[in-house]
């Protein structure tokens, strides 16, 4: 989701920018290697945040309403999570077969029992019929062992109806594969434009600093916007005025900075859900052993079943899931599990720690029906490190981790974000010329990349090579914003030719 696209959206960033505040003092800040490099960032944001914004502002949009899905589900489908019976519940394998008499057109796969008062079970089956990643799950009343309603859940999460469109919304805008091309877009930029926006604004409040301020006051004065009583009526006015345009590059920067921390672990764990980027994480993953480890089901050894598969080893296997669930609460996986029901007698129940608020260590457990023998385990504690870091990412992200709080702050997250862009398009739109053929803002200034020391442009080239290569859309993008800023400049140089005005 997200992004902090409005962290460099706007062209009128910056106050000292040789266009807009063309003082003395500034051009000869600006004509020294720092300066130039400042340059160089200010064109890199400007134009990133012109054509990158409007896929950042849906990445946004529809990943604010996909952090507070989970709880819109718990209010959308009540009726199906949860009942008002009390009592002893029944047996989950009565609970299976209820569910099964349900849909004896289906075969079921796995059964996520209840795990509180009120609760339903939740027997879920595997439907040929349905998209990748879906199954059909018959919500069970685990005291009545009675279905209550059935619907598609979604991966891992369990995801139902209203939560899938939304996630499908943010993740490829319901058109496929094609369709992620956009949101992998909106991550590859993110972090450039964040970090880009926090050294504008940071180098430009070091800069006009008197010299004797500590590093602490230049930091904290960047951190808040400087107001006026008599700029706030212009914030929103589109006509010209720089009171009104320096007001909101105020907020612009100031609520920026305070988002960027958030805004690049978006960027990042968002990556890993790409396509192009996202192979390169997971190559470079299990190239260092840093993936999670799995855990095998394959029944092997002098105590194995001959293979075999059907009704009757289903059926079977149905009647074991209540001793499996103890056997597996005897090695600590207890709490929220989903437990697969295996159709072949070589392989084994898995029980595995569902993904829920406040879960930060997952672990599961193969067991073998027939003999009660726990066959493998994944203790999270055995993690890599970063299998760990991926796992809490993914949560955080998804809005589950911390609960209701994660998906607050998400939230607010994409709201600032998305106030952040529309200052950045305010400042754009007041930075455009009141006369002339003109219409639009005017771009930073070229030129600053002739004037960084060759070290520093070998350094810049050879750094936005291996960044390009390890986020593809990145690099090809890139290349089109230097494209885009060539042909701009053969036609400024045609026109002041001609002379035409700029």
């Amino acid at each position: 989701m997200h992004a902090s696209e409005g962290v460099g959206i706007s062209p009128a960033h910056i106050l000292n920018d040789p266009i807009a505040s063309p003082d003395t003092e500034t051009q000869s800040r600006d004509s020294s290697p720092p300066g130039a490099l400042r340059k160089l960032v200010l064109r890199l944001h400007f134009y990133a945040g012109i054509f990158v914004a409007p896929f950042l502002v849906i990445a946004t949009v529809s990943g604010g309403l996909y952090a507070i899905a989970p709880t819109l589900e718990q209010f959308v489908y009540r009726d199906y999570l949860h009942v008002e019976s009390t009592g002893p519940a029944a047996p989950v394998s009565e609970q299976v077969a209820a569910a099964q008499a349900e849909r004896p057109d289906l075969t079921v796969s796995a059964v996520r029992p209840s795990d509180g008062s009120g609760q339903t079970t939740r027997v879920l089956f595997s439907d040929p019929t349905l998209g990748e990643g879906e199954r059909l799950a018959v919500f069970v009343d685990p005291v009545a062992a009675k279905p209550v309603g059935e619907l598609v859940a979604y991966g891992s999460s369990g995801a139902l109806p209203m939560r899938t469109w939304i996630s499908q919304l943010h993740r490829h805008l319901h058109l496929g594969e094609a369709g992620r091309v956009y949101s992998e877009l909106a991550a590859s930029w993110l972090w450039v434009i964040a970090l880009g926006g926090v050294y504008l604004w940071v180098s430009r409040f070091r800069a006009a600093r008197p010299r004797g301020a500590s590093a602490a006051s230049r930091l904290s004065a960047s951190a808040a916007p400087r107001l006026s009583a008599s700029a706030a009526p212009r914030l929103w006015t589109l006509g010209g005025g720089t009171r009104g345009r320096n007001r909101a590059l105020g907020w612009h920067g100031a609520i920026g900075l305070w988002l960027v921390l958030g805004l690049v672990f978006l960027s990042a764990t968002g990556l890993t859900w790409s396509k192009y980027a996202g192979e390169n994480v997971s190559n470079l993953r299990a190239s260092l052993g840093w993936t999670t480890p799995s855990l095998s089901k394959e029944l092997t050894g002098d105590d194995a079943v001959p293979a075999a598969g059907g009704t009757q080893v289903l059926d079977t296997n149905v009647g074991r899931v209540d001793d499996v669930l103890a056997t597996a609460a005897t090695t600590g996986v207890t709490g929220p599990v989903e437990a697969s029901i295996p159709s072949n007698a070589d392989t084994a129940f898995t029980v595995t720690q569902i993904r829920e608020p406040f879960q930060f260590s997952p672990d599961s457990v193969a067991i073998d029906g027939a003999t009660g023998q726990i066959t493998d385990t994944s203790r999270f504690a055995d993690w890599p490190l970063a299998a760990k870091l991926t796992s809490w990412g993914i949560g955080l992200h998804m809005g589950i981790l911390f609960g209701l709080a994660n998906q607050i702050a998400l939230l607010a997250l994409a709201v600032a974000l998305l106030v952040v862009i529309v200052l950045g398009y305010v400042m754009w739109w007041r930075r455009r010329p009141t006369r002339g053929p003109r219409r639009w803002g005017r771009p930073p200034a070229r030129g600053a990349l002739r004037s960084l020391r060759p070290v520093t442009v070998a350094a810049i080239v050879i750094g936005s090579l291996l960044v390009g290569w390890f986020v593809p859309l990145l690099g090809l993008t890139l290349l089109g914003f230097m494209a885009v800023d060539m042909i701009l400049g053969v036609l400024q140089r045609g026109r002041a030719s001609t002379g035409v005005s700029n």
